[in-house]
């Protein structure tokens, strides 16, 4: 029986050789700490704390703004200097909470719970959501909600995402080698709030160690299990892996558990587990410094908070000038304009790269072969939809389901003719989803 997988997708260059086999690395910050008050999808926090305040690492510093919310906290105790707009990585100006780290990281206690499996299900999404988790693969949607469906017993399957299918990433694959059992803790926190669900661990057969130690770690585990997948890129997005694990399928109309479905990824379960278990809010978490660029591509366990700057230069700095940075992965990523901007919650990979192959090329008339519809794991006409676009055809581009693009950038990297159709197509969704608002 072959490997698990979907139709299309595309094996760009793996990177992962420069930093997996290094062991992750505590990096504790100093000076200044950024705390974006917007680290999620949905309203932003709202600051308990004032300028002058001493806070201790670990203390609450902004409240959730709603439901679809999540709190913040504070990586290092110091002093409040400052709450105003600062920088983020996609160049947004977000109001911020600045604090000066006092470099003695003086931790509140927290509430440990003494045995998770006599928690109800509303304590353990309590502690969930007061901790601030978030989906820490980057879409940022607060976990209690994703935790919290209408209809919880129609739920059949919650699904770790341990594909880690971005070239150059390895934070997660770092984490399953080290920690796998936080991450098997973690996903039975989340079983017992769906008592019909089966656990199952979705991961890449470039991974043969993870698969083995995950395997022996649920053997005696009758609801879970380790679901081996083809390597391919963009195996780990939420529908494809959701389609490769249970062969269901979703649409943009729908949530993941409209199909009877969970889908997280490794760090946010290990931090669902240190929540619920020891009552630690999400302060910290597993980024990738690396590419050909960087002296020592490594893995470091981070406060969140710390700058792009700080981690660079804990990695040697620089070998060799640095054509592009990229937040992320080269694929789903976004170049940075400066290192001098927070790490969040949400974020997991610095990539420094001497070349930026992208430039190198000019862009080019389509020659229609048809490289980018086999690529799209949607089954779209990428070519079709970039043209729309470059109309400002918003009419047909709907209806040739564009908004049905999940921005992997598949289309960009087989096209011969160079065209950038993953940005025109992601263009041409937010003009759509916009004036779709406005008129709402």
């Amino acid at each position: 029986m072959g490997l698990k997988t979907f139709k299309g997708g595309v094996h760009p260059k793996d990177g992962k050789d420069l930093s997996k086999a290094k062991p992750i690395k505590e990096l504790l910050p100093e000076g200044e700490l950024v705390f974006p008050l917007s680290q999620h999808i949905g309203a932003p926090a709202s600051p308990i704390v004032a300028v002058g305040d001493k806070v201790l690492k670990g203390q609450k510093i902004a409240e959730a703004g709603g439901f679809v919310s999540s709190p913040v906290y504070s990586s290092v105790s110091g002093e409040v200097k400052a709450i105003e707009p600062r920088r983020v990585a996609v160049g947004d100006m977000v109001n911020s909470i600045i604090i000066e780290s006092d470099g003695n990281f003086t931790e509140v206690e927290y509430d440990e719970a003494d045995d998770v499996t006599k928690l109800s299900r509303e304590e353990i999404i309590d502690r969930i959501k007061e901790a601030g988790i978030v989906g820490m693969g980057g879409a940022g949607f607060p976990t209690h909600v994703k935790l919290s469906p209408k209809e919880p017993d129609k739920i059949d399957y919650i699904i770790a995402n341990c594909a880690e299918c971005e070239p150059y990433l390895t934070s997660d694959y770092r984490r399953m080698v080290e920690e796998p059992e936080k991450l098997v803790e973690g996903m039975k926190i989340i079983l017992q709030l769906f008592p019909n669900a089966k656990g199952v661990f979705g991961v890449e057969d470039n991974k043969p160690d993870c698969i083995e130690k995950l395997s022996a770690l649920v053997s005696a585990e009758p609801r879970m299990e380790v679901c081996p997948l083809m390597t391919k890129y963009p195996q780990g997005g939420e529908r494809q892996l959701i389609y490769a694990v249970t062969g269901r399928s979703i649409n943009s109309r729908m949530l993941p558990a409209d199909a009877g479905c969970i889908v997280d990824n490794v760090e946010t379960m290990v931090a669902v587990y240190n929540a619920v278990k020891f009552g630690r809010p999400l302060i910290n978490r597993i980024f990738t410094v690396t590419g050909d660029a960087v002296c020592e591509p490594r893995n470091f366990y981070i406060s969140i908070g710390c700058s792009y700057r700080q981690l660079l230069d804990a990695a040697g700095g620089l070998v060799a000038p640095a054509q592009k940075m990229i937040a992320g992965g080269p694929m789903m990523g976004f170049a940075l304009f400066s290192l001098d901007v927070p790490t969040t919650k949400t974020t997991s990979a610095l990539l420094c790269m001497t070349k930026d192959e992208a430039s190198l090329y000019e862009t080019t008339a389509c020659i229609n072969c048809g490289r980018c519809v086999e690529a799209c794991p949607e089954n779209l006409v990428p070519s079709r939809l970039a043209d729309y676009a470059e109309h400002k055809d918003m009419a047909t581009f709907e209806k040739w389901y564009g908004l049905e693009c999940v921005e992997c950038g598949s289309c960009s990297f087989v096209c011969p003719a160079r065209r950038p159709l993953a940005q025109s197509v992601k263009t041409m969704k937010k003009q759509v989803l916009a004036e779709k608002r406005k008129k709402a």
